[in-house]
């Protein structure tokens, strides 16, 4: 539905032309800019609670531009850029100089308003030092979400006392992202000693029979330990999305 026809319709709710449920419903549906290159979902956050995110791998220059451009007329925020070079970011910037590049996890944010709404708090872990890009895919997209987000890297089981000192910081953590590559067996030790969501990300880090990713993956999908979820390979990303959709929900609820 178009902006004029969607003005129409409100004007008829106003008028008791139509139901409430009527314009609920194309609210639900739009608005979207075709762009030809992409379909721009305007309205993600009303849906979702998030606005959409640009993939920007495999996008030109000028398709990422015009996306951008295309969100800020709409009066978007936090637009965040995931998989994303400088060069990506430097050419965002031809469109506006709010925009910040985080060259370890690969993210450019545009407009960024959001400070931590949340009490509760997000722990990333992360089992080795070679792991921290994707961990910081999944902490700085938590951040720009509204939550509070707390960091605990290189403890991994090649060192368990490094974890195991560390368990006041993992006890009050509402939800944590357990990030690790090799054979991912942080994902299953971390789920045994928490009572909150783990959301396992295995990474693509370790020698070659971990398969890019695969073996973590595996291990992961095969824990033992209760409330152990698992996104993709690296998809940092995906894990920050659920957990602050968990603790969005834990904090309405207290």
């Amino acid at each position: 539905m178009k902006e004029k026809e969607l003005t129409q319709l409100l004007e008829q709710y106003k008028k008791d032309e139509v139901p409430l449920s009527d314009v609920m419903m194309e609210l639900k549906k739009a608005p979207f800019a075709n762009l030809e290159y992409a379909r721009i979902d305007h309205h993600r956050s009303l849906r979702n609670g998030a606005s959409e995110v640009i993939y920007c791998q495999g996008k030109s220059l000028e398709h990422i531009k015009g996306i951008v451009m295309h969100m800020l007329e709409k009066g978007g925020i936090n637009i965040l850029g995931t998989r994303a070079t400088r060069e990506m970011a430097d050419a965002v910037s031809q469109v506006t100089e709010d925009v910040e590049y985080y060259e370890d996890s690969r993210l450019f944010v545009v407009n960024r308003k959001t400070e931590a709404i949340t009490s509760n708090n997000i722990l990333v872990v992360t089992g080795g030092t070679a792991d921290i890009p994707v961990a910081e895919e999944a902490a700085i997209t938590a951040e720009v979400l509204g939550n509070k987000v707390e960091r605990l890297y290189d403890v991994g089981v090649a060192g368990l006392h490094r974890l195991t000192s560390n368990l006041d910081i993992l006890l009050k953590a509402n939800v944590v992202i357990a990030v690790a590559g090799m054979e991912g067996a942080l994902a299953s030790v971390v789920g045994g000693l928490v009572d909150k969501p783990v959301i396992a990300v295995p990474t693509s880090v370790g020698y070659g029979a971990s398969f890019g990713g695969v073996s973590a993956l595996l291990t992961m999908l095969n824990s033992c330990a209760s409330g152990v979820s698992v996104v993709n390979i690296d998809n940092g990303f995906g894990a920050a999305y659920l957990a602050s959709m968990i603790n969005h929900m834990t904090e309405e609820k207290s």
